[in-house]
């Protein structure tokens, strides 16, 4: 029913074994499956990076990402760079899982898989309209542009200047722009 034409995955590394703030215990390979996957769906990328509290699994989980993106397998060692005193003690790549009990029952996963399927099943799919360009009727300058030279650049004070909002000026009774001898 959806069909996306681009896919923006925001990877907050929070979600890590380890992190300060989140509470999960995903490994790096877990995390960067989830890029992998999305992957596979062959339409255009943008990945960015998110949240994430202990820098030195954020860099490790980047760099592994990078190279799913980029069809790379890295090594687990880290080369001697001059910030590998933050890699200590094993200077590896991938952290080890961490030690929590993993409540999540596979009754309670799959009856939160259902859940989300159901709900998905009642989205209406975008319709398949072309782009198309808005004519800027929304927006009659109060000036000539006929009369403005295009060479000569405006700098921003002067044209906030040039725009009129609508709800600026009144007719009538509300109109504080009158003469009030003229009432």
């Amino acid at each position: 029913m959806y069909r996306p034409g681009v896919i923006v995955l925001q990877c907050g590394a929070d979600s890590l074994a380890g992190d300060r703030l989140g509470c999960f215990n995903l490994s790096i390979d877990g995390h960067a499956e989830c890029v992998r996957f999305v992957k596979k769906f062959n339409l255009p990328l943008l990945v960015t990076g998110g949240g994430g509290y202990t820098k030195e699994n954020v860099a490790r989980c980047w760099t592994v990402e990078t190279g799913v993106l980029l069809d790379t397998e890295l090594p687990n060692e880290i080369p001697d760079n001059e910030y590998i005193k933050y890699f200590s003690p094993d200077h590896l790549l991938r952290i080890p899982s961490g030690h929590m009990e993993n409540l999540n029952t596979k009754s309670y996963l799959s009856t939160i898989k259902t859940q989300v399927l159901e709900n998905l099943r009642f989205i209406q799919h975008a319709p398949g309209v072309q782009m198309q360009e808005v004519p800027p009727d929304f927006y009659i300058p109060d000036f000539d542009e006929d009369e403005q030279n295009p060479d000569e650049r405006m700098d921003r004070h002067t044209q906030d200047k040039q725009i009129q909002r609508d709800d600026e000026y009144y007719e009538g009774d509300n109109d504080n722009d009158h003469d009030m001898d003229d009432a």
